[in-house]
């Protein structure tokens, strides 16, 4: 499945995110964890130190590399440098699996040890100084876009993306691209206005969309929240000194993470599983072909030069079958 961990600024969605990946180590699930957030947490959230994160290969950094590898030998595609973010898989082109070794995985995945198993991890590449005024952080996220529209994966395989904060995600089509969505919010005002955000534009895509109520201290929060978006509040996490401890650079064994908390990332997990009985290949594709029409319309094909239309391949179908 592939999960999305979503919410406004200081909602505590990286740390969620992170602590969502180690149960599904824990429960020796196979992993691939991007951080595709513009502050890049991620990694330090899992356990590696400041240096060892900052020193991750940047997935922006090797999108020639991706592009050439997924372009395969799709006729369609002229040139990998014809090839946007929203450009959608056809026959010939190369897909992505969980399990396999390929040399996406190796230029742009690093793996991190945790205490009860090994995941992948990517990362989009910070927002650097040297990009102010002349790049758009929506192009480097843009590799996680490509990446994910020509990804198979199956029912025990787990993709989970910690995303940039608020809704800048709506600025193509990557939040259509995920099983389910894990909408952090805080129970205040502000915090639930990303849900709002969210809930409206995903409304006519079918957007699975789960709230996990964070920092929540008392039944005045509970109910606050469930005033607020009703039916779509999955769990509540509340404070936890595993978390504090973590957040110092000294955690305990994760087995040791409290109760409650385990209980509720189990519950994510059991929500993000039956959320399969609903994956919808046809329509996966069918958005995957919408958004990068509507990419190519308005930029793609001023861009590059190309008609990008010609890219879509009408009679291909992303699914599993295909991975065989």
């Amino acid at each position: 499945m592939k999960i999305a961990f979503v919410g406004k600024g200081g909602s505590g969605k990286t740390t969620l995110s992170s602590l969502f990946i180690r149960h599904l180590a824990a429960n020796e699930a196979p992993v691939v964890a991007v951080d595709a957030d513009i502050n890049q947490h991620l990694g330090v959230a899992l356990g590696l130190s400041e240096a060892e994160a900052a020193a991750l290969p940047a997935m922006g950094a090797h999108l020639p590399l991706i592009k050439e590898y997924l372009r395969g030998t799709n006729p369609r595609i002229v040139s990998a440098d014809t090839m946007i973010k929203t450009t959608p898989p056809g026959s010939g082109s190369r897909l992505l699996r969980v399990r396999e070794d390929n040399p996406v995985y190796e230029a742009c995945a690093r793996p991190v040890r945790l205490d009860d198993g090994e995941v992948r991890l990517m990362a989009t590449g910070p927002f650097t100084e040297s990009d102010l005024g002349v790049a758009c952080y929506h192009s480097k996220v843009g590799a996680v876009e490509l990446c994910l529209n020509h990804l198979v994966d199956g029912p025990d395989e787990y993709v989970v993306v910690d995303m940039t904060a608020g809704s800048d995600s709506f600025a193509s089509g990557l939040f259509t691209r995920f099983d389910m969505t894990f909408l952090v919010a805080e129970p205040t005002r502000k915090g639930v206005s990303v849900y709002r955000q969210y809930k409206e534009y995903a409304r006519d895509f079918g957007v699975a969309l789960k709230v996990v109520g964070n920092k929540v201290q008392g039944p005045d929060d509970l109910d606050f929240l469930r005033e607020e978006v009703g039916e779509d509040l999955l769990v509540t996490v509340g404070h936890s000194d595993w978390v504090r401890a973590m957040e110092k650079g000294r955690p305990s064994r994760f087995e040791l993470l409290e109760a409650e908390n385990r209980m509720s990332l189990q519950a994510l997990q059991d929500a993000a599983d039956d959320s399969y009985a609903h994956r919808d290949w046809e329509r996966y594709t069918r958005q995957t072909v919408h958004f990068h029409l509507r990419n190519a319309e308005s930029w793609g094909n001023a861009k590059t030069g190309a008609d990008l239309a010609a890219q879509v391949d009408p009679g291909f179908v992303l699914g599993e079958p295909l991975a065989v």
